[in-house]
């Protein structure tokens, strides 16, 4: 997807959002210590359909990925909803830290370990 369709896409989610909040008056309820605290809340439950599987690699039944999916619009929306608030630009900030992460993590210093950053020596590898 091209960079102005992906800006474009979220600016119309966050109008979107904008809107529906407006239609019921919730405007005030979304600030942005609520908006935060709604996102971890969500972020938590998208965990629930992954909570008992015993490697991670089993196959989700059409009910757990509808759950998941679900939970991960949520994610989205207040991650949008919170962004708009704060007048960042999420698209930007990807890219930005994609940048910062790229400098921690050079590929070929890191290449299949998982490890954190602050773990790897600059002797290693």
């Amino acid at each position: 997807m091209e960079s102005h369709e992906t800006r474009r896409d979220l600016i119309e989610l966050r109008d979107r959002f904008r809107e529906f909040a407006a239609e019921r008056d919730w405007e005030r309820f979304h600030t942005p210590k609520n908006l935060a605290t709604a996102l971890s809340v969500e972020a938590s439950e998208l965990l629930e359909p992954f909570q008992w599987l015993v490697s991670g690699n089993e196959a989700l039944d059409d009910a757990k990925l509808k759950a998941i999916r679900h939970e991960m619009a949520d994610v989205l929306a207040y991650l949008v909803m919170l962004a708009d608030k704060l007048d960042i630009d999420l698209y930007q900030a990807a890219l930005e830290k994609i940048e910062i992460n790229r400098a921690k993590y050079p590929a070929g210093k890191v290449r299949g370990d998982s490890r954190k950053y602050s773990e790897y020596k600059d002797s290693e590898r």
